[in-house]
C-alpha cells in the first residue's frame, strides 16, 4: 500500500486529506502538535479504512522536530509516496504590531518546513522515479497583503513549488501547489479574522478543495485554484498591473491578510 505523511490533520484541509487518502487506500503518517488529536485520528482512519495510522507529534516552528519528520521522509525502509505540506497559520493583523516572536513561527511553520520536508522526501521520490508532493499555499499568495506577512509566505510556497514541478518534468515525480480560497475551516477564527461579511458563493468546502487538488494533480499540473470564482481572480490577478493590484489590495485588507 502508498504512504502519505500528511502536516496538520487534525482538522480543515489536512483532515480532509487524510480521510480522502485513507478512503484511496493509503497507509498514512500523520504530523501535529497534539497527541490526543492524533491517536484519536488515527484510531478513526485505521478503524474505518483498515489502513496503518503512524502518528509523529511535532510542532514544525521548533527545528529539533522538523529535523524528526525530516527523518521519517527520508526513511528508504519506510518509503512516503505522497508528501502534503499542509501545516500553516496566519497571525493575522498589522505586521508591525505582531510580536516578532510570533512572525517568526509563522516563517518556520509556512516556509521553512515547507522547504525542510520537501527536500527530505524528493530525493528518495526521484531515486524511485516516483512520488508526489502537495504544498498547501494560498489564492492570498497571489496578492500583495498589508498585514502579517501571511501573503507573502504563501507567495513563496506557491513559486518555489512551481520551479521544482518545471525542474523535476519526467522524473515521474510530480509538485502541486495547492492555492485554495477561503475554506469553511477553524483556520480564519484562530487568526482573528471576521468572515462573516464574505459572500457564501466564495466560501469553499474543504473535502472539495481536496478533490480538486487531487485530479489537478494527477492531470499532471503545477497549480491547482479550486473554485471558477477564484480561479479567475488569480487569473486577473496577473493581468493587471502591479500598481493596480497593490491598490485594491490596500483597500479591502483593511490591515488582513
Amino acid at each position: 500500500m502508498p504512504t502519505a505523511l500528511i502536516t496538520g490533520p487534525t482538522s480543515g484541509i489536512g483532515l480532509s486529506f487524510a480521510r480522502r487518502l485513507a478512503a484511496e487506500g493509503y497507509d498514512v503518517v500523520l504530523v501535529a502538535r497534539t497527541e490526543s488529536k492524533l491517536s484519536s485520528l488515527a484510531a478513526e482512519l485505521g478503524d474505518r479504512y483498515g489502513v496503518e495510522a503512524e502518528t509523529i507529534t511535532a510542532d514544525l516552528a521548533e527545528a529539533a522536530d522538523r529535523d524528526r519528520v525530516a527523518a521519517r521522509l527520508r526513511d528508504e525502509e519506510r518509503p512516503v509516496d505522497l508528501l502534503v505540506n499542509n501545516a500553516g497559520f496566519s497571525t493575522g493583523g498589522h505586521f508591525e504590531r505582531n510580536e516578532f516572536s510570533a512572525l517568526r513561527s509563522q516563517l518556520e511553520v509556512n516556509v521553512t518546513a515547507v522547504l525542510q520536508l520537501t527536500h527530505a522526501a524528493l530525493p528518495g521520490m526521484l531515486a524511485r522515479r516516483g512520488g508526489d508532493v502537495i504544498n498547501v499555499s494560498s489564492i492570498a499568495g497571489f496578492l500583495p497583503g498589508r498585514g502579517s506577512t501571511y501573503t507573502a509566505s504563501k507567495a513563496w510556497v506557491t513559486s518555489f513549488t512551481e520551479g521544482l514541478a518545471a525542474g523535476t518534468r519526467g522524473s515521474g515525480v510530480r509538485l502541486l501547489a495547492l492555492c485554495p480560497g477561503f475554506t469553511r475551516t477553524e483556520f480564519h477564527e484562530r487568526a482573528d479574522i471576521d468572515m462573516s461579511g464574505l459572500p457564501r458563493s466564495f466560501r469553499l468546502d474543504a473535502d472539495f478543495v481536496v478533490h480538486e487538488s487531487l485530479r489537478d494533480l494527477r492531470r499532471g499540473r503545477a497549480v491547482s485554484v479550486p473554485g471558477n470564482q477564484y480561479k479567475a481572480l488569480a487569473s486577473v490577478s496577473r493581468l493587471l498591473p502591479r500598481w493596480l493590484v497593490r491598490r485594491v489590495a490596500g483597500r479591502t485588507a483593511r490591515g488582513r491578510d
